[in-house]
């Protein structure tokens, strides 16, 4: 904590999209503040200042060491090599980074024996509540509703599908009383015979610089439910993450999401 009762914050990967938006959301905030950034040794914004005095340097352990939580919404390398340092010195996280495999996931879950981490696919107040909606219209519906989400992002987004996607799409399966491996589908191509009752589609579609757009249609005989988030500016992304920050910090260890932050358990 800073002297006026703001907690310290690391962001990872200042550079990035959503570093940035992080460093300019936090400016004015009274509840948090940027106390380090760190970036890789070959970002083009090394040793430039950001949030006042704040120089953006590559050693993360000092980054880590100047602030009660780093916040990470940079690559799956990047998010795991951060991790295991954070465990070893026991700081506490906020990570949006996507596309962790069941290993990256084992990192964080280490990291969550010693510290609070808060990991999200998704910042958004209104993501999180459309994931409940889903989760309800999907167990309301029941599973000869069938299930299928589309997906949008810009050009340069890596992994498909979306984090929020999988989440969404895991939140009709938790309504239907599924495992969600059990019965997802991503994408269709060539003769993959009539979808069998019960199966989840999810579809991603890139281009532009489309921020992010996520719809999720039930079809029932002779009705179609379609619901939809669009994101029109990452603030709403960096916003929650800042709230996430402010939030994790002082809780015990262990792995938060945005539902718990929000108070929607």
């Amino acid at each position: 904590m800073t002297k006026d009762g703001a907690v310290r914050v690391c962001v990872l990967g200042p550079s990035g999209r959503m570093g940035r938006a992080v460093i300019d959301a936090a400016a004015g905030r009274s509840d948090v503040k940027i106390s380090a950034a760190v970036d890789r040794p070959d970002a083009p914004g090394l040793g430039q200042t950001v949030a006042g005095q704040v120089v953006v340097g590559s050693d993360l352990r000092a980054g880590l060491a100047a602030a009660a939580v780093y916040v990470d919404f940079t690559s799956v390398a990047a998010t795991v090599s951060a991790a295991q340092l954070a465990r070893e010195l026991g700081t506490p996280a906020v990570i949006g980074t996507t596309g962790l495999s069941a290993a990256d996931e084992a990192v964080l879950a280490e990291l969550a024996r010693v510290a609070p981490i808060v990991v999200a696919s998704n910042f958004s107040l209104g993501v999180n509540l459309l994931a409940g909606l889903v989760r309800k219209a999907a167990q309301a519906l029941g599973p000869t509703w069938d299930v299928e989400i589309v997906e949008t992002h810009h050009r340069a987004k890596r992994d498909a599908p979306s984090g929020t996607a999988l989440t969404l799409a895991q939140a009709a399966a938790a309504g239907h009383g599924v495992a969600y491996d059990a019965v997802k589908r991503h994408g269709r191509d060539g003769d993959v015979g009539a979808r069998p009752q019960g199966e989840i589609g999810v579809h991603a579609v890139r281009g532009g610089d489309v921020v992010g757009e996520h719809t999720v249609s039930l079809f029932g005989a002779g009705e179609r439910l379609e619901l939809s988030h669009r994101a029109t500016s990452r603030t709403i992304f960096a916003a929650g993450a800042l709230r996430a920050t402010a939030w994790v910090v002082g809780k015990p260890p262990g792995r938060y999401d945005m539902l718990d932050v929000l108070g929607l358990r």
